[in-house]
């Protein structure tokens, strides 16, 4: 059979270094009977080691090619593969009464962000997740208050997953190379009674509109959401600047009464801000 080459425009960079693919599995550590879905399997370096240890394994992959590959080479009762974007698939879909599902992968670079996004949904019904990422994203995820990686992905990240970064893998553990370094990041929902947003769709936008212009100070980037005396009242300063904000001050202030809001709902504009 061929070899798969690379192709750009779905980011991808097969892992290829023994040692990491080692150390991933052996960080996930799978059960024989466990409900794990691989996202993004390429040529399957992950995914010969990982049905060595499980009865089934779910895949979704994006690329036809690639899927008819993995279809040759595994029997269709030890891999389901899911062709289409991950980034539309119903994670949710998968899981089972009593079975939570365990997701892992490589993640493309080009739509590592959104895709976190997209799984937070899928929170409820994820036991953990296991995920290679571009080192940057890895550090925006971990980052504290107070500093320049501390964002949007941060609040929203931190306040759904306990999280815990692993290891870091080098460029050449990969081919093609990517110009980046790499790291590997567990996350483990949090339990229910640690989400303590009472609008979790408020608790979003408030943040998004927070760091869609992370130079301004609070007062200015929350004024059509916040007023002063709630900032007051709060004990945050209306002259903070979002990263300066912790996620629980971010939770006091979605859960504000309505009547305390400056304007009814937020501006549905920030709830696409990066």
């Amino acid at each position: 059979m061929n070899r798969h080459i690379a192709r750009k425009r779905f980011g991808q960079h097969f892992l290829i270094d023994t040692r990491v693919i080692g150390a991933i599995v052996a960080a996930v550590a799978p059960r024989r009977d466990d409900l794990v879905v691989e996202i993004g399997p390429g040529p399957g370096a992950l995914t010969a080691p990982l049905l060595q240890k499980l009865d089934h394994l779910h895949a979704v992959e994006i690329d036809r090619d690639i899927v008819a590959r993995l279809q040759q080479r595994f029997p269709a009762d030890k891999l389901s593969i899911h062709a289409g974007d991950a980034l539309a698939f119903d994670f949710g879909g998968l899981a089972a009464v009593g079975r939570k599902l365990r997701v892992l992968g490589n993640l493309p670079y080009n739509i590592s962000t959104p895709l976190l996004f997209h799984l937070a949904q899928f929170a409820d019904c994820v036991h953990d997740m296991h995920f290679m990422l571009q080192k940057e994203v890895v550090e925006r995820l971990v980052a504290e208050p107070d500093s320049a990686d501390y964002g949007r992905l941060s609040v929203m990240l931190q306040y759904r997953f306990v999280m815990d970064w692993l290891f870091d893998v080098p460029p050449e553990s990969f081919k093609p190379a990517p110009k980046v370094d790499s790291a590997v990041v567990r996350l483990i929902p949090r339990c229910p009674d640690e989400l303590t947003a009472r609008d979790e769709t408020r608790f979003a936008a408030l943040v998004a509109a927070a760091f869609s212009q992370r130079r301004k100070m609070l007062r200015n980037t929350l004024k059509d959401i916040v007023d002063d005396t709630l900032f007051t009242r709060l004990g945050i300063a209306p002259s903070a600047r979002a990263e300066t904000l912790s996620v629980a001050d971010y939770v006091r202030l979605s859960n504000a009464s309505p009547g305390e809001w400056a304007g009814n709902q937020p501006p549905a504009s920030v709830m696409t801000g990066a």
